[in-house]
This record gives C-alpha cells, structure tokens and sequence, in this order.
C-alpha cells in the first residue's frame, strides 16, 4: 500500500478506552495514537457512544439477542461493525483484535473487499480453560478464530513465540503472512514513581520489601501457582496481589480459600481486589522489590514490561513470549514452566523470589537494566511504523 494521506484503516476491537481490561485493551489504547501519526484510522469498537473520541464508533449487541449466549451477542456486534464500515468514510483496510472482532473484519473483507490483518494476541486453543467460562461459546469463538486466522491477508503475532503458537495452532496457514510485531510500553507513563500515597492506601508498607503481582484472576495468569509458592517466599516480604474480576464463581471461590490460607500462614499478605487505576499501578509496581508473574500462557506479557519500566526486576515463567521480553539474569529470572511438574515450578518461583529478596542491590540493578531495555527497545512508535509496513504490503 503505498503511503497516502487519505488511506484510512479501520481498526476493530473490543476494548477501547474508557473500556480496558486487559492486554489487548491496553495494545489498542497505545497503538491507535501512534498509527494515526502515520495514517488516518477509525476505530470501531464494543460499548456506549464516546462522542469526545473523534473518528471511534462504538457499537453494541442488536436488542434481539438480549440474553442470547455471549459469543452470540459478540456476532451481532461485529455485524453492525460490517455494516459501518461501508461508510462514509470507507476503509481501504481493516485490522482486527482478538476473536471478538475477528469475524467483523473477516466479513468486511468478503463484503467491502478490503484486506483484512488480524493481531494475534492469545489463541482459543491455548486457552482451553475458556470453556468453563463459555461453555458453546467456546466453541463458536474457535471456530471464529481459525476462519479468520486461516483468510486473513496477514496475521500479527505479539512475539516470536506466538508466531510459533499461531503456526502450530493453523498449520493451513503460509508462513509468509505471519509477521511479528512486538507490543510496546510508554515508558513517558510508565516509569520510577517515587510517589507513595497510593501504595500506603493499598495496605502496603513501602518500607519493607514487597513482591507484587498484577492481573486478573483467570487461569491463564497462574496466580494459583504464586499463591501456593507464597508459603515458602521470606516472610519478612510482603506479598501483594492486585487481582481481580475472576473469570467464573468457581475460580474466585478457588481463589479466596487458597488465599485465606496464605494468609493465616504467614504474615504481610496483602489482596487489592479493585482493578486500580494505571497510576497506582505504577506507583506499586515502583515500590516492590520484585514483580511476578506466573503465567502458564502468555504471547508476550505487557505487564512485564510496565514493571521493568518502572524499574522493577521481574520474576517470570518462560512461556510464550516472556523469554523474549524477560533477559534472563539481567533483567530478572526465568523458572521453567511444565504442567505437569507445577510443584516443581512453585518451588523455583519461591527460589527465584528469595534469591532477590536475599540480594536487594542486584534486584534494584536488574530494575535498572530492565527500564533501559523497555526504552531501548518496545517503543510503540517501532510498533506503528511496522504495522503500516504490514498495511502497505497487503493493501
């Protein structure tokens, strides 16, 4: 696609800013300003109208299918998403973000004729534990996924170890349209707050050492694993979970015992249960001796790099794309993640976790590196201008 002013990209999501949950959210909430710098973008998204966002349409489930299944409803959003964007204006391209509006711009491409790229930014097969939450939705979200996947003119995986995933996962696809692009981080944002308010209010004492994990409370960020090891972290630590909007009943019942146990058995558990605001994040983030995170599925990890932003050493397992984020004795540790060894993999978050706590002035260098390596080398300005690489390629 040759660079010109008026090619416009619509871009199609379910999260978008103020409606951001999760690393995809947080992806498109990055990604979109910095495109727009190089080319003009609509963006089509789930949820209420944000007439203070210029060129963002918002789009909801067709009244008809109120208390249908929710991957139905998710259909009938991405066909009102087809529908606009047939304009005015129209598209020269469309970009979609995970499964929730995969299908969108699968259709629009068959509809409009455009070209359609998809972002790779987790695979239905790799999260089987979905279905305890879907249920047949799980199905249908699958099935939406490897349409789309498998006709997409291109597909953007988050790092080389997605890249890998999405292959493996749909070997019908040609190699040759599966690129890399990694995520980035705003390191303008995200960087050493020495502000302590918001921790002090989060129950934390900064004065001791504290070991934080931020995520949502699904099988996929493997706080479970963290928690059982959290038995044999130094209980001169603060352990300090900000986790919350649990997948299914099951998993925050799952949830609440494993912690109220950790708790009786140890001193200085601290649980944030809201979903806090990115600038207490950060100041939390800032303050720990040490992040974890013990995912056991991962394209990349955005959250990894928030806390090496912030100048923070990691403690990571080495699924997905971590390895590639993560420099392993620079930046943090790796512990090897096996499902069927998981005691094994506990044990070595304990012990990866201590060795830092042991050793504070190599925490705080491996903190440093880690904020130079997110400046250096996840900039989201190298994000966009790769992406409309991508555009110009398939267009």
């Amino acid at each position: 696609m040759p660079y010109r002013p008026d090619v416009r990209i619509g871009l199609l999501t379910r999260e978008y800013p103020p409606d951001v949950y999760g690393g995809a959210g947080v992806h498109v909430d990055h990604l979109v300003p910095a495109l727009r710098a190089l080319i003009d973008v609509d963006v089509h998204c789930f949820g209420e109208p944000r007439p203070e966002q210029p060129h963002t349409h918002a789009h909801v489930p067709p009244t008809g299918l109120a208390g249908a299944n929710p991957a139905l409803q998710t259909l009938g959003v991405d066909l009102s998403m087809v529908a606009a964007l047939a304009g005015p204006p129209a598209v020269d391209l469309v970009h979609s973000h995970t499964w929730y509006a995969n299908m969108a711009g699968h259709l629009a491409k068959i509809l409009h004729g455009v070209p359609h790229v998809v972002t790779a930014h987790s695979l239905e097969p790799r999260r089987p534990w979905k279905a305890e939450q879907l249920g047949g939705g799980y199905r249908l979200s699958s099935w939406v996924e490897r349409t789309s996947y498998e006709d997409a003119d291109a597909v953007i995986a988050v790092s080389e170890g997605m890249r890998r995933d999405v292959l493996d996962c749909y070997p019908a696809l040609d190699p040759a349209r599966v690129h890399v692009v990694y995520n980035g981080i705003d390191t303008a944002f995200y960087h050493p707050d020495p502000a302590r308010d918001a921790v002090r209010a989060a129950g934390v004492d900064p004065d001791r050492p504290s070991v934080v994990f931020v995520g949502r409370i699904t099988r996929q960020k493997g706080l479970a694993h963290l928690v059982a090891a959290a038995h044999e972290i130094d209980h001169e630590a603060q352990i300090v979970l900000c986790a919350g909007a649990p997948d299914t009943p099951e998993i925050a019942e799952e949830t609440e015992k494993a912690v109220a146990e950790l708790s009786a058995s140890r001193p200085g558990v601290v649980w944030v249960r809201r979903m806090l605001p990115t600038t207490e994040v950060r100041q939390l983030l800032s303050a720990a001796t040490v992040f974890v995170c013990p995912s056991v599925y991962e394209p990349l990890g955005i959250v990894n790099l928030e806390a090496m932003a912030c100048g923070t050493a990691v403690v990571a397992s080495d699924v997905g794309g971590i390895p590639e984020v993560v420099d392993d004795g620079g930046t943090g540790l790796l512990v090897h993640f096996d499902e069927h060894a998981v005691d094994e993999f506990r044990a070595g978050l304990a012990a990866a976790v201590n060795a830092l706590l042991a050793d504070p002035e190599r925490a705080a260098a491996m903190g440093a590196a880690g904020r130079v390596r997110a400046e250096r080398e996840f900039a989201w300005e190298q994000a966009a201008a790769r992406t409309v690489e991508i555009y110009r390629a398939v267009g």
